[in-house]
This record gives C-alpha cells, structure tokens and sequence, in this order.
C-alpha cells in the first residue's frame, strides 16, 4: 500500500469583475483566502471510496466499470469529486498509466462550525485539491497550469456556466486577474476522446489569462458576512434569462466593467492605493446598477448595511461574487478604525470573519 496523500487548496473571494468574468475574455481580480479544503488519498483495494464529514457518516462507494466509474445511482452530494476522479482517470488511460483503486477523505474549512457556507468557493477548492492529489497518487507530473485546466475541465461537466476565476484563486494563489477561456468550447472538446492533447491546445484556451497581482501593501483586507446564504449559479442563470429578455444591456455592463477591471489592474500594479480604493468603490456601483437592471437582489439590504459602515469609517467596501448574500470585502486604509467598524457590523448582525490571503504559489506572469 502507498501512503496516504493529503492535498490541501485554499478558497476565494471574488474583488472585482463578477458577472462579467463568465464572458470569456472578460478581466476579474480575486484572492485566495487561508481557509481551506483539504482532499486525502490512500489505495485501496476491490472499491474506491468518498467520505466528508459534511455529508454524514457513510461513504459512497465506487467501482470500475468497462465504461468507467461506477457509483450508486441516487442523488450524491459529491458531483465536483466525482468529476474530478473522472476527468484525472481519462487522462490516466491517455498516459498509460495503469488504474488502481483508491480512498478519498475530503475536510473542508470552508464553512462555519454548523456547517453554513460562507460564500468561500468549496466546490473549486475541493475540485482543485482532488485533481492535484490524484495527480501526485498516479504519479502524472501536472504542473499548476495543467492542474487548473484539468479542474476546469471538470468544473464545466457540472457546471457549464461557471467562469473558472475560483479555480484559478486555489491553483495559485494570492491575488490574481483572471480571464475566462470559452467554456462552450471546453465542453464540446472534452465531451469524448483523449484528455492528454486539450491541456496543451493553445487554440483551445484562447481567451484564458491568469497573471499575478501585487497586493496593495497600504491596504488592509477584512471580510464580512451577511449570515445568508446564496446561490451564485442561480444567480448568474437568472440575470443570463433577464438578459435575453432584454432586462438589461449586457454590452455596456461589459464595458463598463472591463474598464474598471482594467483600471483595478493597473493600479495594484502601481501601489496606487487611492485608484484601488476608487476601483473598488466604482465595481461596488456597477453591481448595484446591474441588480436594479435586472430586478436582482445583487447587494441584498444586509450587504449593503456591510458596506455603507466601511465607506463610513474611510474604507471601501462592496459585495464579493454574485451577492445576493454571503460575504462583502472590504480594502482599509491603515488608519481606519477597524475596531469601530467591527462593532457596527456586530450591531447588525454582521459577522467579520478572520481570514487573509494564502500566499502566491506557482509561476504567473506578473503584472
């Protein structure tokens, strides 16, 4: 028997670009935060098994089959997981790499103790961390690149609208600026035959661009939570109806947003503080423009209760993914009276969360 592998992957929270980013080629900032999914792998023998906590005391059980993975038929939570192992195995047989039967423990950090989710990114996470120690437990070499494309290869079979930016925020780290590739593409491509020769098909993932941001050094980074929880693919599937109903001009959201996402790149990339405040401040308006387009409750009233306290006391602040919930962020200058805010938030039920960022990891452009 091997021993056993544990791989962890840290979550995210979204600065800037949301909405958008699912258009490929769209910019977005995000962070990786220092709460994690941990994935453990050990051999075993006869069946494979997935067990988390979350999800209670009993494991779903797996086999092989001349058609692949076989699994209970009813109703799992283990989606991601499971296509994860499936898209790691095709490229498994695609490098002869000869299959065995395996273990996964999945731990996650991601939730509170009751096990509300916070909003952090779980399902990248644990996909991201599942790929990378299959990876290490067959042996298959992957760099981070191909890790993170492997995990978007699965993400899509779950998910086809979801823009990546979370995977890319657990395979590196720290702060990025993510563009999405064109996922259609991705699934159409992937739906049959070999996995080996998409990973390096430039063709194929035109459009992707993860570079690495400086974080601003003046500025320090706070996370709250609204306690409510949210639905980030219900909401991007509802804004995408109300869209082609023709709710909401989706060309200049694009727009707009692109030209302050680039701007947010630009002024990480020079430690001007005040442009990043401003760039965080015009994202927080662009939200809200797109809720009141589109009848959505992007920035619900406690999100807004979150924010309206930080712009109070100096800082900037806005909701983080699709809203609707979960959490805010919020950049302060080093002066501001984090305690004074902190105080407001528990006045209102807003918790602030202790999180940081998880440090770079891996080889990006930087800009």
């Amino acid at each position: 028997m091997s021993p056993v592998i544990t791989v962890r992957a840290p979550g995210k929270l979204f600065i800037a670009g949301e909405y958008a980013v699912v258009s490929p080629g769209e910019p977005s900032v995000l962070v990786a935060v220092d709460r994690y999914v941990s994935v453990s792998v050990s051999e075993s023998v006869g069946a494979g098994s997935i067990h988390s906590p979350e999800y209670g005391r009993s494991p779903l059980l797996w086999t092989r089959s001349a058609d692949g993975l076989r699994i209970d038929p009813e109703h799992h939570p283990y989606d991601y997981v499971l296509a994860a192992i499936t898209i790691v195995e095709r490229l498994r047989a695609d490098l002869r790499v000869a299959p065995r039967f395996f273990d996964l423990r999945i731990e996650s950090g991601l939730d509170d103790v009751s096990g509300r989710k916070f909003g952090l990114g779980s399902s990248a996470a644990v996909t991201v961390a599942t790929v990378r120690a299959l990876d290490e437990f067959y042996g298959l070499g992957l760099d981070r690149l191909a890790a993170f494309k492997l995990s978007m290869l699965a993400t899509i079979r779950v998910n086809p609208s979801a823009s990546g930016g979370d995977l890319a925020a657990s395979a590196f780290g720290g702060w990025i600026g993510y563009r999405a590739p064109d996922r259609d593409l991705l699934g159409e491509r992937s739906e049959n035959g070999p996995i080996a020769p998409l990973l390096a098909d430039e063709n194929l993932w035109a459009g992707l661009q993860i570079v690495r941001l400086h974080p601003p050094e003046e500025l320090r980074f706070v996370v709250g939570w609204t306690g409510e929880p949210a639905s980030t693919a219900r909401l991007v599937d509802e804004l995408g109806r109300r869209t082609l109903a023709g709710a909401v001009d989706h060309p200049a959201f694009l727009l707009d947003s692109r030209a302050c996402v680039s701007a947010l790149w630009e002024s990480l990339s020079r430690g001007d503080d005040a442009a990043t405040l401003d760039g965080i401040r015009e994202a927080r308006r662009l939200l809200q423009r797109l809720g009141a387009q589109a009848g959505l409750p992007i920035e619900t009233a406690q999100l807004a209760v979150l924010c309206d306290i930080a712009e109070a006391a100096g800082a900037a602040a806005k909701p983080s993914g699709a809203g609707g919930g979960d959490c805010g962020i919020v950049l302060a200058p080093v002066h501001t009276d984090l305690a004074d805010i902190f105080r407001e938030w528990e006045h209102h039920d807003v918790r602030h969360l202790t999180i940081g960022v998880h440090p770079p990891e891996g080889v990006l452009d930087v800009l």
